[in-house]
């Protein structure tokens, strides 16, 4: 039976942060149950495709999705266990802004399966928050943190970032020993992006962002910090206590297969790789095109074509050389690194036939290193990925 992750995107939130470029708008809780029944239809539908997957994975990501009402989240959920098999152990995550849950709706989460979280924190200073337009407070961050671990929530992840308007080495570093302190099993952490037209991007003027030296050395302490207070760094941005690494996103690195439903969500099974409608008549439109499409096995040509003639977008048959790409440049944000062997084995043919001289200059230059069959990134080769993993572009 093949493995299969499912990402479910709610497209909600109770205010769009300064810095967010997510598909993601304020809604009633009308519009918010109407979209719950499209995504109800489209799961149903995807179902007769995957008879023979195994869902190890779900993560509901956002937007807010902590911001649907519980008996909702209790429906999509429901709705995946009956349309397909999922795993005992599968991983569910839901990602949770402080602010938008209460006692009651953790313990309804306990009820339907939820068994990871992920809480946006990104900073424990009030006025960095506020700078960059989040909704709550370090207290109320910490009140949400409480409920859950009251709850019996066993697996947390908390997201930090640095970078932000007005933060300073120290004020980051405060940060840093405030959240290890909590005893989280997972934490992830960025560096913020300036993402075109986002609020933030446009009005930069207006904001002193740290600079490049200051971000450095945030990034640098990151490691330090967070490895010397028993955190495993397992990706070049994600820190795990021990057996706690996100099993949902290390299948996008290894290129297992994923399947995204709802707004705007992107996919990837058997090479193939689509993306959804982002307007909401548009995606309504293809689900109901999916509900007369004939059942086919996914992957192939007939595979592409139905999701084509359902109007999905961004339907690509993966050549052999992209999926060379993608398994380097994805495996090496790893920090086991991509297997050789495992390479020839997919493509019947060597890393050393396919990217012998690019290797070679970044064996040189310090920036990968072989351990027998594992190539992996140097720390160097960590601060400069995007100049490696460009390397790997055939």
């Amino acid at each position: 039976m093949k493995n299969l992750s499912i990402y479910i995107h709610i497209p909600f939130c109770v205010r769009k942060c300064l810095y967010c470029d997510f598909l993601s708008a304020p809604a009633s809780g009308k519009e918010m149950e109407s979209y719950v029944n499209l995504l109800l239809r489209e799961i149903k539908r995807h179902a007769i495709f995957y008879g023979d997957h195994r869902v190890i994975s779900i993560f509901m990501g956002g937007g807010t999705p902590s911001i649907l009402p519980a008996r909702e989240t209790g429906r999509i959920l429901e709705q995946i266990r009956n349309s397909f098999f999922l795993a005992e152990d599968a991983e569910i995550t839901v990602e949770c802004n402080p602010g938008t849950v209460t006692a009651e709706k953790f313990e309804d989460y306990i009820t339907y399966g939820i068994n990871r979280l992920s809480i946006g924190l990104q900073s424990t200073d009030d006025g960095e928050l506020s700078r960059i337009g989040r909704i709550h407070d370090y207290r109320c961050f910490l009140e949400t943190y409480r409920l859950a671990r009251e709850a019996g929530i066993r697996n947390i992840n908390i997201d930090l970032m640095s970078g932000l308007p007005g933060q300073s080495v120290d004020s980051y570093v405060e940060t840093l020993k405030k959240v290890i302190a909590l005893e989280p099993e997972h934490i992830s952490a960025y560096s913020l992006i300036l993402e075109e037209g986002t609020e933030l991007y446009v009005n930069q003027k207006n904001y002193c962002f740290p600079d490049e030296e200051a971000d450095r050395e945030m990034y640098r302490l990151t490691g330090e910090y967070l490895r010397e207070a028993g955190f495993h760094r397992y990706e070049i941005s994600n820190y795990a206590r021990k057996g706690r690494e996100c099993r949902h996103n290390r299948v996008y690195w290894q290129r297992g297969d994923y399947l995204g439903l709802g707004l705007g969500a992107s996919s990837m099974v058997n090479n193939i790789r689509w993306k959804n409608q982002e307007n909401g008549r548009a995606y309504a439109g293809c689900v109901a095109r999916l509900e007369g499409a004939a059942a086919c096995a996914p992957g192939g040509r007939a595979f592409a074509d139905a999701l084509r003639s359902a109007g999905l977008m961004e339907v690509q048959e993966l050549s052999c050389k992209e999926q060379m790409e993608e398994f380097m440049f994805l495996g090496l944000r790893l920090m086991e690194g991509v297997d050789t062997r495992e390479f020839e084995r997919l493509f019947l043919i060597s890393t050393q036939e396919v990217y012998g001289k690019s290797l070679a200059g970044l064996l040189e230059a310090g920036l990968i290193k072989r351990d027998g069959t594992q190539l992996r990134l140097t720390p160097r080769g960590i601060d400069l990925s995007n100049m490696v993993f460009a390397e790997f572009l055939l």
